[in-house]
């Protein structure tokens, strides 16, 4: 699909950032380095696949008229590097790719980190950025995310609308990405620690425990159990499915 769209677009593929060595964000790099030779591949983790320039916290690079900026967050990987990027004297918001560290509602698992760590990546690094800043992360998982914001804050206006255009651009298959980082502000939970909602929700008041309780209270949100399709019930009742449900 990638080449696709270079082909489409009339443009030479020159680099790839990565933003962590999960296999959803970086098992398309040794093909693309086969196809397109002289590739470079950017990332601050070892363990991503053909990699070629590893980068530092808040190394800059430039492509053409976009600069980016490596902003390291550690915690969901401990290399994961989210990129901001923007032009100078462009009229266009900037925009911050987040991979696995901040979702449109959300923020990734803490598996090789710390709440701690999450928590000075939310705030400090890329809470600070630019509240015009779009944000582009690495999932489409906005409607659950949501659906736990609504669970965390039932009186929140802003995730009961923000769920209900969320679950129509999912029915019409269209995405939910970008954000903004201004809106993530008003309903993505991890990022609302401070307030007393998120307090009362967690039973805690000192910020990284309150992310901390969020993130557990997260990892073990269910979805609500779907009705059994009243058709299937009745092929229950009737014992269409008997022959396929016999005990060994």
């Amino acid at each position: 699909q990638l080449l696709e769209i270079v082909r489409k677009e009339d443009v030479v593929l020159r680099a790839v950032l990565t933003t962590h060595h999960h296999w959803d964000h970086a098992r398309g790099n040794e093909e693309l380095v086969r196809l397109c030779p002289g590739l470079r591949v950017y990332g601050a983790d070892e363990r991503i696949g053909a990699l070629t320039h590893k980068v530092a916290p808040n190394e800059e690079l430039t492509f053409g008229a976009i600069r980016v900026r490596c902003l390291f967050t550690p915690c969901h990987t401990s290399g994961h590097m989210c990129y901001f990027m923007w032009e100078d004297g462009s009229p266009d918001a900037p925009a911050l790719f987040s991979g696995d560290t901040l979702f449109v509602g959300g923020c990734g698992k803490f598996f090789e980190g710390t709440a701690e760590q999450m928590y000075t990546n939310l705030t400090q690094v890329l809470g600070a950025l630019p509240k015009e800043t779009k944000v582009f992360c690495g999932h489409e998982c906005t409607v659950r995310n949501l659906k736990f914001a609504l669970k965390v804050e039932p009186e929140n206006e802003v995730v009961k609308k923000k769920l209900a255009w969320a679950k129509q651009r999912d029915d019409e298959d269209l995405p939910t990405v970008p954000s903004t980082l201004q809106e993530e502000f008003l309903y993505n939970p991890f990022l609302r620690v401070t307030e007393e909602a998120l307090q009362k929700f967690t039973g805690k008041t000192e910020p990284v425990e309150v992310l901390r309780a969020l993130r557990t209270e997260k990892d073990n949100f269910k979805k609500p159990k779907e009705r059994p399709h009243p058709q299937a019930m009745l092929a229950f009742d009737w014992g269409l499915f008997s022959p396929f449900l016999e005990k060994k």
